[in-house]
């Protein structure tokens, strides 16, 4: 699926809407509901992210862990406890996000996993995934294309 945004409260407005979808139509067989956030810096990853975080009726300012890696939300939802929040832009080696706990983070069904920069962590990423990529066009317009379970 590929979406074009033209500014910054589309962008928003589309992740709060596909919070809904995701947390819907996916009966998760093993793990965590784990999103992956694809673009160069700039591209609209945190903004979409802030959308997402309203659609799963998260009342904090959602801002990106780059420096302290990830940010856990407590969720009201039925079946997803809790929001995690990555963003590993200066994770240089996998083993450091390991000692982070992420394996009993992404394995656990009552969590929803963002992972900005997943590219930096790309073999701990399952594959059946969302994949989401943003480009940027021109100005504030940007083509975001969401693959489910590819690369």
């Amino acid at each position: 699926m590929e979406k074009i945004t033209i500014n910054y409260n589309e962008t928003v407005d589309l992740g709060r809407s596909l919070a809904k979808e995701f947390i819907g139509f996916k009966e998760q067989k093993k793990g965590a509901l784990i999103i992956a956030l694809k673009g160069d810096l700039g591209a609209g990853k945190t903004t979409f992210m802030q959308g997402f975080a309203k659609g799963l009726q998260i009342k904090d300012n959602l801002l990106s862990p780059t420096f302290i890696i990830f940010n856990r939300y407590s969720l009201k939802l039925d079946k997803f406890k809790n929001l995690y929040h990555f963003d590993c832009y200066r994770i240089e080696r996998e083993e450091e996000i390991i000692n982070l706990e992420f394996d009993e983070i992404i394995s656990n069904k009552e969590n929803i996993v963002c992972i900005e920069w997943p590219e930096n962590i790309e073999k701990l990423i399952p594959e059946e995934s969302i994949f989401v990529s943003f480009d940027i066009l021109e100005g504030d317009k940007r083509k975001i294309t969401i693959n489910y379970g590819k690369r």
